[in-house]
């Protein structure tokens, strides 16, 4: 197709979305108000938002409350390294946030992922820029199949898009169904999840830095073990992008 077929398509595209949108008004995509366009939040909403930027720790990103230098670590990272590369994650989990990222996770809200995304590539564009390869963590089959779609991977793919990283949504398998990890411990959920992944046949990343991408980042069991499993099969690199982090209010 020529650049004038191409032209005659988008306006066409714009069309069919400004058609749409007078059918169906946009709405927020937090509290489901009024707004000018579709797939954002309304001013309200996005005031709420935690976002995460510096100063933070140098290694697990958690806010600073002044600047420490670029290289600092906070306590935790200090007594306990983490098992993975840097890990960045784009917002806090909090009242605010949980309604638009459950709707995205749990609720056929897919048509967040353009704005979520855009938040984790400014986020994690350090991690970003010197990726070999961006990858989702997992869902097993059976809950891909209840849920239809796993939301890390469209954000993983999303991500590939803005950054240029090649994103492989089936680098990973989780070879065994786990129970939710909401209600475990810090010590349960890594039990739990323990020997859960695989790296799939004809996948290789010998050499390679990997960016693992997904939307909640906790205690840490999960990408952990996903790390671990890229680690041993000759990953030169194994570092976390999460959409958000739940930390302690003391912790903020």
């Amino acid at each position: 197709m020529g650049h004038w077929g191409q032209g005659v398509e988008a306006r066409v595209r714009a069309a069919g979305v400004r058609l749409l949108d007078l059918v169906l008004p946009p709405r927020c995509l937090g509290c489901g108000e009024a707004v000018a366009a579709a797939g954002t939040l309304c001013g309200a909403c996005w005031r709420g938002v935690g976002f995460i930027t510096a100063p933070q720790c140098a290694a697990c990103g958690r806010p600073f409350p002044h600047d420490m230098g670029a290289d600092a670590l906070c306590a935790i990272c200090v007594a306990a390294p983490l098992p993975f590369g840097r890990l960045r994650a784009a917002v806090l989990y909090d009242d605010a946030s949980r309604p638009l990222i459950l709707g995205f996770k749990h609720g056929d809200r897919t048509e967040a992922a353009p704005l979520l995304a855009g938040w984790m590539a400014r986020a994690g564009a350090e991690l970003l820029a010197e990726a070999d390869l961006i990858a989702p963590v997992p869902l097993h089959r059976w809950r891909l199949f209840a849920r239809r779609y796993n939301q890390a991977a469209l954000l993983a793919a999303r991500l590939g898009r803005l950054s240029g990283v090649r994103a492989v949504p089936d680098l990973l398998a989780r070879r065994r169904r786990t129970p939710s990890q909401g209600s475990l411990s810090r010590e349960g959920r890594a039990r739990n999840v323990a020997g859960a992944f695989a790296l799939r046949a004809g996948r290789p990343v010998k050499g390679l830095r990997v960016v693992l991408v997904d939307d909640v980042y906790t205690t840490g069991a999960t990408v952990a073990e996903c790390a671990r499993v890229l680690l041993r099969a000759g990953a030169a690199r194994v570092e976390v992008l999460a959409l958000a982090r739940v930390l302690k209010a003391e912790e903020v």
